[in-house]
């Protein structure tokens, strides 16, 4: 199968903007701009969409085989999340420091973005998060474990829901997957706050997976799937859903249209972010972390000197973490996994 190098390039810009929307609540930056960057859950449902196609793909080249499956995935998504794992154990502990940052008000994003302190029930949720099982406990269980140590990992645990039932139900398994997402929907919608499941539950991201894996169909089906995402988005959060499935829809012409966006998203920057996406989204977040402590403490309540620096360092640093994981870590699984014949090249895994 042809490699899609535009769903690629998107892949690498959907990375950045997760980033920056990382670093924008730290900064005194002018209100717009924040508000831009401000949407890094529907940058992500997108990854969403990706993935299902990306998955189809994969799973029909292992032929539906369990083990040259699973093992490729473990090669691909381990090697770089484990140390991005104890990285953020690590520096869990450390103070935020936010009273030495003035310009950063109580109900700031970036409150929320930086987890500190050391949690009671820190064994069971380090090892949901080892076996990717931290999106599967509702509120009224471990309440916040989806993003308990490393905030980006949220969505490794739904990738990997998605993972074990679409290789479990074989090739026509989307209607069972659109009826997981109805039935997320359903309980959202009647079940008490409390037993509320976060992003990272299969059940509230199934039919974005879906609508990735009935896209090279094309026709009546994804069309369907198509406004079942946008409904559902739209009844659920406002308007602002409309955007992955929209993003989506642009993003899938432009692998067969030869028009700006196509050239863009195929460039070779474009195509440089796209091989560096996942290690930069898990990336991001601990360094940052590391980064806004150290220049909290220097910056004594200066915004502008803070942001003089964080606003480089922030982007710099993770990129060329990225850049260090992709070269010593990533490729050299991905390259492992290859001579085991669990991916192949032209693959456009996830």
């Amino acid at each position: 199968m042809e490699r899609l190098k535009c769903l690629d390039g998107l892949r690498g810009i959907l990375a950045v903007y997760v980033m920056l929307g990382h670093m924008a609540p730290f900064a005194a930056i002018p209100a717009p701009l924040a508000s831009l960057l401000s949407h890094g859950g529907a940058a992500v449902d997108v990854f969403f969409i990706l993935s299902g196609l990306a998955i189809a793909r994969s799973l029909e080249s292992a032929d539906y085989r369990a083990a040259p499956f699973l093992v490729g995935r473990i090669a691909r998504i381990f090697p770089v999340y484990l140390p991005m794992l104890a990285l953020a154990v690590a520096v869990r502990p450390l103070p935020t420091g936010f009273d030495r940052m003035p310009w950063i008000a109580p109900d700031s994003p970036a409150v929320a973005i930086w987890s500190q302190g050391w949690p009671s029930g820190w064994a069971i949720e380090i090892a949901a998060h080892l076996t990717m099982t931290h999106g599967l406990f509702p509120n009224a269980v471990l309440p916040d474990i989806w993003v308990a140590f490393l905030g980006a990992a949220w969505s490794l645990s739904t990738e990997w829901q998605f993972y074990v039932l679409a290789l479990l139900l074989g090739r026509r398994g989307w209607w069972v997957l659109a009826a997981v997402g109805a039935a997320g929907a359903l309980w959202a919608a009647t079940t008490p706050e409390g037993w509320h499941f976060s992003r990272a539950f299969l059940g509230n991201k199934a039919l974005y997976f879906v609508l990735g894996m009935v896209s090279t169909g094309g026709g009546f089906r994804y069309a369907a799937v198509f406004v079942a995402v946008s409904a559902l988005g739209w009844w659920q959060a406002g308007w602002g859903k409309l955007a992955p499935p929209l993003v989506w829809a642009v993003c899938l012409a432009a692998e067969t249209r030869p028009w700006l966006l196509s050239a863009m998203l195929r460039s070779r920057p474009a195509q440089w972010l796209g091989a560096l996406s996942y290690s930069l989204y898990l990336a991001n977040e601990p360094i940052q972390k590391l980064l806004g402590v150290a220049l909290g403490v220097w910056a004594a309540g200066d915004g502008r000197w803070f942001a003089a620096l964080w606003v480089p360092g922030a982007v710099g640093l993770p990129l060329l973490a990225a850049m260090a994981l992709r070269r010593w870590i990533e490729v050299p699984a991905l390259a492992w996994a290859r001579r085991g014949g669990y991916t192949r090249r032209h693959e456009n895994s996830g």
